[in-house]
């Protein structure tokens, strides 16, 4: 029957042609001098693959193309398919519009996804595969929906609804919440997200889940028969990261249930998977004994509960002391796949069930992105490169011997691609003032000679607790084409080295990691291809806020550029929404202004003489726009060069393509203006 649901479509391919894996890359054997630099506008021709999901034959891949049109501003997301043997793509879904969480009904003769109704907010459609492949509307329900699952057996929607709330008056906004606003949302109120399931047949729909709480990462067991969820029901949940793994009969409204607790580990237990035996969920934990440590620091752990015990098998202890996520298991519930982030590289892993065993299957200069699972045991995942945005590949279950595994399926940016040239990376590493190896990525220009002398551009990572990967970076590749070379240094802090590294921050903000921006400099001029007196710095988020930092500590670079970065944190203290962070890493500001100040670039604006632009969003809670004005401030008082330029109604990420034009152009300029225009010291 599952066959026969596809023979349309295997009818159809028949006639096109297979695509042998690199034949659309026959290009790179042209003079690369042919090819021309990467350009600002080329960030808005590249597209993005995503959301992969394998037919329940194993035949077909169904997955995201996001497109960006700069003419219009706006975004546009298609549903395409490809056999997962490998051929031609076919596109299911039309343009001018965007959809999303493709899914494949459990009898493969469906496809559904989400979009916008004309009315109703984000709404469920399908397509008959093989009934002419017409869009139908399948939810109406008031205000939208956030997400669905199918039910095994088809006949039922998991799906994840906000609560209904009234239309905001002319009024003030009353708040009664510790945590109250968060970056492009605004003010919060007591609208929380539960759990209905929808009957496809009788067309009727059940909440099951209530309460002040949010409840997430739903999935159903393997009969049907529960819903495993994830959620946070501590008594002050903004005050705790307190979640748990909870279980809810399906066919019960919430007011005739208790959720049942499986987990009862005191830090954060998440990313629920079942188990086929329908016994047993796999799933995300972190922990720690002391109570200095916010989260985002802690390192991920596979674990593996059965229901009804307490206590849960750790696949992975300290001896994997990494961060995982994305779990999926093995149709025969053998492995845990999990994408690791280590050192420089996010790789695609599997972990024993049995003995916590790991093997690292994809491996290398990879960033290792969404991830699934076929019923043979072949994995679909995306994978990006130094000098690929992104595309689909497989590492299949049985492949033919002598074949190159993962196998590539997609070619997205192929035509793009051909015609620009892209550097590659280097990879550096090199003691820090301690004896700390520190690894840096190394970007360089076209015409690179490694005589010559040539201006560079530390681009500092954001998301402190991140790390530097070998994806695609577009904005460095940038700096290259127009003739920098590149430095970026995973400091102490970052990720992808353990939970030691990380913490080398805590309570420390801007002195190891100020260190280590200053030894990698040092190091590449030692290569003798860097102009010492043609230096700049700059970063986003957390990597601006190191770049103030950086900047008031040596006036050895020529220009900076400072993006949605942190001068005084006490400023914003109640105004950001880290409330949970700062006072588990921090304490109170009144308790111990010493340290906030300390960790706060502001204190030391005196010093800054580099040149600096201050960019960002007028929106910005994540890191207030408050704080790059009284950089700026600070330094315009002080007669200093500087420049603020502030974004209308963008928030933390810079999302409206005209905007990030301009983004792009003006870092371009500030480092051509102060630092290519230096006086060369070669």
């Amino acid at each position: 029957m599952k066959t026969h649901s596809y023979s349309f479509i295997k009818i159809i391919l028949l006639t096109l042609l297979l695509v042998s894996a690199g034949s659309r890359r026959s290009a790179l054997a042209q003079n690369v001098d042919a090819l021309r630099n990467i350009q600002v506008d080329d960030y808005f021709a590249l597209k993005s693959v995503g959301s992969p999901r394998v037919s329940p034959d194993g035949a077909w891949i169904v997955f995201t193309i996001r497109i960006k049109d700069l003419e219009k501003n706006s975004s546009e997301t298609q549903l395409w398919m490809v056999p997962t043997a490998g051929g031609e793509m076919r596109p299911m879904t039309a343009k001018g519009g965007s959809v999303w969480q493709p899914r494949w009904s459990p009898d493969g003769k469906y496809l559904t996804f989400m979009a916008s109704s004309r009315d109703q907010g984000s709404q469920l459609f399908s397509l008959d595969l093989q009934g002419g492949g017409e869009r139908v509307q399948i939810t109406n329900i008031e205000g939208g929906i956030g997400g669905y699952k199918w039910s095994p057996d088809g006949k039922r929607l998991l799906l994840t609804i906000s609560d209904k709330i009234e239309e905001k008056s002319d009024g003030p906004w009353v708040i009664d919440q510790l945590k109250f606003k968060q970056d492009y949302v605004g003010y919060l109120n007591r609208q929380r997200t539960h759990l209905y399931v929808h009957d496809l047949e009788a067309k009727t729909t059940i909440q099951i889940t209530n309460g002040d709480y949010d409840d997430y990462g739903a999935t159903w067991s393997p009969d049907g028969s529960k819903i495993a969820f994830v959620s946070n029901r501590t008594a002050e949940p903004d005050a705790s990261s307190n979640t748990d793994i909870w279980l809810v009969d399906p066919g019960t409204p919430y007011d005739q249930q208790e959720p049942v607790r499986v987990t009862t580990n005191p830090g954060t237990d998440g990313s629920p998977i079942w188990h086929p035996d329908g016994e047993r969920i796999g799933y995300l934990m972190t922990y720690t004994d002391r109570t200095d440590i916010p989260a985002s620091y802690l390192q991920t752990k596979v674990a593996i509960i059965r229901i009804g015990e307490d206590e849960p098998v750790l696949l992975t202890t300290e001896a994997l002391d990494r961060k995982a996520w994305d779990p999926t298991f093995s149709p025969d519930g053998s492995q845990i796949y999990v994408q690791l982030e280590d050192d420089g590289q996010v790789q695609l892993a599997a972990v024993s069930v049995a003995d916590g065993e790991l093997s690292r299957l994809i491996t290398g200069q990879v960033q290792v992105g969404a991830t699934a699972v076929a019923p043979d045991g072949s994995v679909v995942v995306a994978i990006s490169k130094p000098r690929l945005p992104g595309d689909l590949f497989v590492l299949d279950a049985n492949p033919p011997a002598g074949s190159e595994q993962p196998r590539r399926l997609t070619d997205v940016n192929g035509e793009l691609l051909n015609s620009i040239w892209l550097s590659d990376v280097e990879e550096l590493r090199f003691p820090t003032l301690d004896g700390t190896e520190i690894q840096t990525f190394v970007y360089k220009p076209q015409d690179f000679n490694p005589k010559r002398r040539y201006p560079a551009i530390l681009w500092l990572h954001g998301g402190q607790e991140s790390q530097y990967d070998y994806g695609f970076n577009f904005r460095v590749q940038l700096f290259a084409a127009n003739g920098y070379v590149v430095v970026m240094p995973n400091v102490r802090g970052s990720g992808g080295r353990g939970l030691d590294f990380a913490l080398a921050l805590n309570k420390a903000y801007g002195t190891k990691d100020v260190e280590d921006v200053i030894v990698a400099t040092d190091y590449v001029i030692e290569q003798g291809y860097v102009d010492p007196d043609r230096l700049g710095v700059g970063g986003w988020s957390s990597g601006g806020t190191l770049t103030n930092f950086v900047i008031a500590k040596t006036d050895r670079f020529a220009g900076a550029v400072s993006g949605a970065s942190v001068g005084w944190y006490t400023s914003t203290y109640g105004h950001d929404p880290y409330y949970l962070w700062w006072h588990t890493e921090l304490g109170p500001p009144w308790k111990n202004r010493d340290l906030w100040d300390s960790i706060s670039p502001f204190m030391y604006v005196e010093n800054i003489t580099t040149p600096t632009l201050f960019i960002g969003g007028e929106k910005d809670w994540n890191q207030p726009i408050i704080h790059s004005e009284q950089m700026y401030q600070a330094m315009k008082h002080l007669g200093r060069e500087t420049l603020l330029v502030v974004y209308p109604d963008a928030h933390h990420g810079i999302r409206r393509h005209s905007y990030q034009k301009d983004l792009l152009e003006r870092f371009l300029g500030w480092f051509e203006k102060y630092v290519k225009g230096s006086q060369s010291g070669s």
